[in-house]
């Protein structure tokens, strides 16, 4: 569960929330609230750009499919030794 912080605890705290993630090592995420409701979340720069990428990946529908569709082929044993891959090759 994510840490939660009131706008003015962040505030005053702001340069003090690294140091959570470090003591905490369950911490991913600190939700800011203004009024009790969630207005935004502090995460460190790791798992921010984790996201990013993830969500790129998500966003690309022609790699989507493609992983969909190995995925499927994983699924019915339609798999490729690595040998005969050529992946190795030129090692």
């Amino acid at each position: 569960m994510p840490k939660s912080l009131s706008i003015i605890e962040a505030r005053k705290k702001l340069t003090n929330i690294p140091e959570l993630f470090e003591q905490e090592a369950d911490l991913d995420v600190v939700a800011v609230t203004r009024r009790g409701k969630p207005v935004m979340a502090i995460m460190p720069w790791e798992l921010y750009e984790a996201l990013e990428e993830t969500l790129e990946i998500l966003g690309d529908e022609a790699l989507m499919m493609q992983l969909r569709e190995s995925i499927e082929e994983l699924k019915v044993g339609q798999l490729i030794p690595w040998e005969e891959t050529g992946a190795g090759a030129g090692r």
